[in-house]
């Protein structure tokens, strides 16, 4: 009798010290996929805090209130589809409030216009995807167009740190490209480089 209690008592103890064990590891698991899908989403915050910083920084590139005048050598459009003076509507988005901006013709060229990335020479974050800069505004370039991916030398000064960077060609067009006058954000900008034509609209 004795023996049948002690052995009852045995397995009871084993049953118990088991649960234990398996609650125990049910509540590691826990801990386990709480702590991954916590850090999981710290990683993609802090991506996407990231990517704003890295926007904001290329918005907040200053462009000149005077663009200046056209790059030598560069050739006027003879029968542009939007001649100088004419009043149109940007849809470019190269910078904060220009897409759907009200802007005046204020050149027309036929050239290659390259859209761009490079580093600033006065450092900072590599901007990418720079449009735009005609062919013109290379440092010895050869002949146009050059093809995606060519190592180029910027003499272009839409932006700080520009003139002078090493670049990298991302693509090209060859349609007619325009300096525009435009007011943004407060801020009356003319002969703004650039806009390709396919970024413009007629004005209604």
């Amino acid at each position: 009798m004795k023996r049948s209690i002690t052995l009852a008592a045995l397995v009871l103890t084993s049953t118990l010290a088991l649960t234990a064990c398996s609650d125990a590891a049910d509540n590691s698991d826990d801990a386990d996929t709480t702590s991954t899908t916590t850090a999981t989403a710290e990683t993609h915050e802090t991506h996407q805090e990231d990517s704003t910083t890295a926007d904001e920084e290329h918005g907040g590139h200053d462009h000149p209130a005077d663009g200046g005048a056209p790059p030598a050598g560069i050739e006027e459009a003879e029968d542009p589809t939007y001649p100088v003076g004419t009043e149109v509507i940007l849809t470019a988005d190269h910078m904060p409030g220009m897409d759907g901006a009200t802007a005046t013709i204020s050149g027309a060229f036929d050239t290659t216009t390259y859209s761009v990335s490079y580093t600033p020479t006065e450092g900072g974050a590599p901007v990418t995807d720079h449009r735009w800069v005609v062919h013109e505004e290379l440092v010895d370039p050869g002949q146009a167009p050059l093809p995606d991916g060519a190592s180029v030398v910027l003499d272009a000064e839409h932006m700080s740190g520009m003139k002078g960077a090493e670049a990298t060609i991302d693509y090209s067009t060859e349609e007619t490209v325009y300096m525009v006058d435009i007011t943004v954000d407060g801020m009356t900008m003319t002969n703004h480089k650039w806009v390709t034509e396919s970024e413009i609209q007629p004005a209604e």
